[in-house]
């Protein structure tokens, strides 16, 4: 039975990241989506808000949803997989998502990361575009799931 773990800090999840998950499903049986908690940076959602956001908007038994603290690696091991997904939306990811692939495999050579490309209807989607967008009182819809959409409203309430 197959397992992979798709991580990230998902501050929020997208509409790339669900289709990401979606496909995923297609090669996997199961999924975990692994939030990573970085004690650096203060999220827009909380770890338990993301996990919460998440699991309403994948609704699917096959999908885990955790967090993480430390080195991915060191999760993977822990879950006892070897398979780690990773997104790309332009040539550019690719360069980042690389080295993170090669050092990864430098700590654990049995950890094998899998690139996808993002759908062509969400290669310019990121995160932190999203926060921009809604922080500003843009409209996200589309953009995001319902779900995370009704959270950024919550978030930042109605703009003048």
């Amino acid at each position: 039975m197959p397992v992979a773990i798709y991580p990230g800090s998902f501050d929020p999840l997208t509409n790339g990241h669900l289709s990401l998950i979606q496909r995923s499903l297609k090669m996997f049986d199961r999924l975990i989506v692994a939030i990573a908690v970085n004690p650096k940076k203060t999220p827009l959602f909380s770890q338990e808000e993301r996990i919460e956001l998440i699991r309403e908007a994948v609704n699917d038994p096959r999908v885990e949803v955790d967090a993480f603290h430390g080195l991915l690696v060191d999760y993977v091991h822990h879950r006892n997989v070897s398979v780690v997904i990773r997104g790309l939306r332009a040539v550019s990811d690719f360069e980042y998502e690389f080295q993170l692939a090669n050092m990864n495999r430098k700590l654990a050579p049995d950890i094998d990361t899998v690139f996808m490309m993002t759908g062509e209807d969400y290669f310019y989607i990121s995160s932190q575009l999203v926060r921009e967008v809604a922080t500003f009182g843009g409209n996200v819809e589309g953009l995001v799931p319902p779900n995370v959409n009704a959270g950024l409203k919550k978030k930042f309430g109605p703009k003048p």
